[in-house]
């Protein structure tokens, strides 16, 4: 009983270790999304934040600032929901499929 807790301590170490080289790993993985036809570009990395946003000027227009507001708020939501897919991706392959709670 000892040997086996002790294989599932040892393979429990190494999954720790690959989780925290991928969580190192998807900090700098990046991704670009786009709405709205390209007029608003968001790059973004796995932790979640927002490296860069661009607004096509020809979708500023100064009498409709809640349509601009509109494609900027999808465009955040749409680059969030992708980086967190790419996370849980590819942490399910180091997990095997388990869900582990308070990783990502």
């Amino acid at each position: 009983m000892a040997k086996n807790m002790n294989a599932l301590m040892k393979q429990a170490q190494q999954m720790q270790q690959k989780m925290a080289t991928l969580q190192k790993e998807l900090e700098s993985r990046e991704l670009e999304t786009s709405s709205g036809g390209g007029m608003i570009k968001i790059k973004i990395n796995g932790k979640q934040e927002i490296l860069s946003l661009s607004i096509n000027p020809e979708c500023v227009d100064p009498n409709d600032v809640e349509t601009l507001e509109e494609l900027v708020q999808t465009s955040v939501n749409q680059a969030v929901k992708e980086s967190q897919d790419m996370v849980s991706s590819a942490m399910s392959k180091v997990t095997g499929g388990l869900s582990i709670p308070g990783l990502f």
